[in-house]
C-alpha cells in the first residue's frame, strides 16, 4: 500500500514538472520544421520517373476539365429538356 502511494506520488511529481512548450518554443520549432522542408525542396534531384509523373499529373488535369465540361454540357441539356 505504502509503494502504490510513494509511486503515484512520484508519477505526480514528474507529471506536474512537464508543460507544454511555451509559444515561443512552438514558434521556433515550426521555424525549423519549415526551414527543413525548403531545404529538402531544394535538394530535390530529378529522377528517371519525374517525366512520367508530369505527364500523369497533365493528364489528370485534362481528365478533371473534361468532366467538368461534360457537367456544363448535361445540365445545358437537362435545362433545355425541362424549360423548353
Amino acid at each position: 500500500m505504502i509503494r502504490t502511494v510513494a509511486l503515484a506520488v512520484a508519477v505526480l511529481a514528474l507529471a506536474a514538472c512537464g508543460g507544454t512548450p511555451s509559444d515561443s518554443q512552438a514558434d521556433a520549432d515550426k521555424a525549423a520544421a519549415d526551414r527543413a522542408a525548403e531545404q529538402a525542396a531544394a535538394k530535390k534531384q530529378k529522377t528517371v520517373f519525374d517525366d512520367q509523373l508530369k505527364a500523369l499529373d497533365k493528364a489528370k488535369g485534362v481528365e478533371k476539365q473534361l468532366q467538368d465540361d461534360k457537367e456544363k454540357r448535361d445540365k445545358a441539356m437537362e435545362a433545355q429538356e425541362n424549360g423548353g
